[in-house]
C-alpha cells in the first residue's frame, strides 16, 4: 500500500507522467508541459494503438504545446515537437546525435548500421562511406541504366494486368521494381518473377518480416520488465530466427563478389558491395558490419521507393486535373523520347507534386526514428531537455499545421511553384529525411528514384479511379512507415504515342 500510495503521489505531481517525476521537466526557465497519462504506463496506449502522428498532432494542438510536449512511455520520458523552430534546434544539436535503440533494431544487427550506429568513430566511418562512395552524386548518375531498366518492365507488366484485368493494383508493381532496383545496386543482381520465384519469394519474406519487427510496438522497449513474461509479438524468437537468414545470403553475396572482385576494375556503376570490398585502411568494414550495412540499404530502400510512388500515384488519380497538368509538362519538355533523369530534373511541376505529396503524407510521419539526448539540452525557448531523454519530431503535424501552411489539408503542388522548399533538411516546415547529421544518406538516390517512375507512368498512361470496384482510400496504417492502408488499385487507359515496351 506504501509503494502503490508513492506511486500514484508521485504520478499526480508529474507533469508528463511518471518519467518526468521529480521535477525533471522544470529545469530550464521554462518548463515543459504535457500530459500526464496513467499511472506506469504513461501514455503508452495513446501511441500503441491507431496513428499515433495524429494522436500526438492532436494533444500538442489542443493543449498549445507545439514547441515542445512531455510525455512517458513506460519508464522513457519522451518529448515531441511540433513546430519548425524547436525541430531544428533538436535535429541539428550535436548532442541529439543519438538514437535509442529498439530491442528488434538490436536484435536484427541495425545497432552497427548507419541508421542506429551510435554516434562515434564508427557511425562516423559509415557516414563518410555512405556520402563519399555509396550515395555519391556520380553512382546515382551511373546506375540510372538499372532504374530505367526496372521502370520498363514494371510498366510493362502494368500493361499486362490492364488488358487481363480491366485495372492495375499498383503497390505489387512497385514493390517489385523497388526490390530490383535496390538488388540491382546493392548486390548487382536482379530477379525475373518466373524464373527466380523461389528466391524472390524467400527474399520478400525477410524484408516482411524485418519490417514487421522493426515497426512493431514492443512494449519491452518502455517496460523491460515486461519481456521476462510477456511477448505477445514473439519479437525475440522471429529476430533468432530471421538473422541467420540473412547471414546467410548477405555473406554467400559477399563471398561471390570477393572471389570475382580480385580480377576486375571498379566503375562508377559497381555495386555497393563491390565498393565496399574495394576500401582498403580505415574505411575497411569487418565483414559483420558489412552484413549489417547492406541488410539496412536493402531493407529501407525497399520501403520508401515503393510507399512513396504510391502516395503521388494515389493524390494523381484523385486529382485529374494536377495530372492532366503534369502530362502536359512531360509531354512538352520530351516530345515523345524515352525520359531520363536529366530531363525528369528540368520538370518544375513534377518535383512539386512530389514535393506536396511528401508534405500531406511524410514516409516518416514522426520521422521514423527518434534522437536520444545524450546531456542536458537548453533550447532557445526557455526549456531545458534533460540527458537521457527520448525526441521525437511529429513531421505531419507541423505539415498540418495551419499557422506553418496555408489550407494544409488541400493537395496543391502549386504552392512549390510559388516559393522554393528544399525538403533535404534545409527547411524544417518540410523535412521529411531529417536533418543535421542523422538526416537520410539516401534521399537524393530515392528521391530521383521516384520522380523517374512517377513521370513514365504519367507519360505512358492516364490513370483513372476504379470508382465502383476500388475507389481510392487515403486511410493510412502506421507500421515502420506510414503507407496506405489499402493497396491503390486504378484504371491504366494507355496514352498515344507513347514509347510502352
Amino acid at each position: 500500500m506504501a509503494f502503490l500510495s508513492i506511486a500514484l503521489f508521485s504520478w499526480a505531481f508529474a507533469v508528463g507522467g511518471i518519467a518526468w517525476k521529480n521535477g525533471r521537466n522544470r529545469k530550464g526557465t521554462l518548463p515543459i508541459p504535457g500530459p500526464r497519462g496513467f499511472p506506469v504506463f504513461g501514455s503508452l496506449f495513446t501511441l500503441s494503438r491507431g496513428l499515433a502522428h495524429r494522436s500526438l498532432a492532436a494533444m500538442a494542438w489542443s493543449r498549445a504545446n507545439t514547441q515542445l510536449m512531455a510525455f512517458s512511455l513506460g519508464s522513457t520520458p519522451v518529448v515531441v515537437a511540433s513546430d519548425p523552430h524547436t525541430a531544428r534546434e533538436i535535429l541539428t544539436s550535436p548532442h541529439f546525435a543519438d538514437r535509442p535503440i529498439k530491442q528488434s533494431a538490436k536484435s536484427l544487427m541495425f545497432s552497427r548500421a548507419i541508421g542506429f550506429a551510435p554516434n562515434g568513430t564508427h557511425w562516423r566511418l559509415l557516414r563518410r562511406i555512405a556520402s563519399s562512395h555509396l550515395f555519391a552524386p556520380k553512382r546515382i548518375l551511373a546506375h540510372e541504366p538499372g532504374r530505367q531498366l526496372d521502370c520498363t518492365v514494371m510498366l510493362r507488366n502494368i500493361a499486362n494486368e490492364q488488358k487481363l484485368h480491366g485495372s492495375v493494383c499498383l503497390r505489387k508493381h512497385l514493390q517489385f521494381a523497388a526490390l530490383n532496383n535496390i538488388m540491382g545496386s546493392v548486390f548487382g543482381r536482379r530477379y525475373d518473377q518466373k524464373k527466380d520465384s523461389e528466391q524472390l519469394e524467400e527474399l520478400r519474406d525477410m524484408v516482411r518480416e524485418g519490417f514487421e519487427l522493426l515497426g512493431a510496438f514492443n512494449w519491452s522497449d518502455y517496460l523491460p520488465w515486461l519481456s521476462y513474461f510477456y511477448d505477445p509479438f514473439r519479437i525475440n524468437q522471429r529476430c533468432l530466427q530471421l538473422v541467420p537468414r540473412v547471414r546467410k545470403l548477405v555473406k554467400g553475396i559477399i563471398e561471390q563478389h570477393r572471389q570475382l572482385s580480385e580480377s576486375k576494375m571498379l566503375s562508377d556503376n559497381a555495386d555497393f558491395v563491390d565498393v565496399l570490398l574495394s576500401l582498403d585502411g580505415e574505411e575497411k568494414l569487418q565483414e559483420d558490419d558489412m552484413v549489417a550495412v547492406l541488410w539496412e540499404m536493402i531493407f529501407r530502400g525497399t520501403d520508401t521507393t515503393a510507399l512513396l510512388t504510391e502516395w503521388v500515384m494515389a493524390e494523381l488519380v484523385l486529382h485529374p486535373e494536377v495530372q492532366a497538368k503534369l502530362q502536359l509538362e512531360i509531354d512538352s519538355a520530351t516530345r515523345s523520347k524515352t525520359l531520363t533523369d536529366a530531363d525528369v530534373a528540368k520538370l518544375p511541376y513534377l518535383q512539386a507534386v512530389v514535393k506536396e505529396t511528401l508534405r500531406i503524407h511524410p514516409p516518416g510521419p514522426l520521422l521514423s526514428w527518434a534522437r536520444l539526448s545524450t546531456s542536458d539540452v537548453q533550447l532557445s525557448n526557455g526549456m531545458l531537455v534533460p540527458a537521457n531523454t527520448t525526441a521525437m519530431v511529429n513531421m505531419w503535424a507541423i505539415t498540418h499545421d495551419p499557422k506553418v501552411w496555408k489550407d494544409p489539408v488541400e493537395f496543391k503542388p502549386e504552392r512549390f511553384l510559388e516559393a522554393e522548399v528544399d525538403v533535404r533538411g534545409g527547411d524544417l516546415r518540410l523535412a521529411p529525411f531529417g536533418a543535421g547529421r542523422r538526416v537520410c544518406p539516401g534521399k537524393n538516390l530515392g528521391l530521383v528514384t521516384v520522380q523517374l517512375w512517377v513521370a513514365k507512368l504519367m507519360q505512358g498512361f492516364k490513370w483513372v479511379q476504379d470508382s465502383v470496384a476500388h475507389p481510392v482510400d487515403l486511410s493510412e496504417v502506421l507500421k515502420l512507415s506510414c503507407e496506405m492502408k489499402f493497396p491503390l488499385h486504378a484504371i491504366a487507359v494507355e496514352r498515344e504515342d507513347t514509347l510502352l515496351p
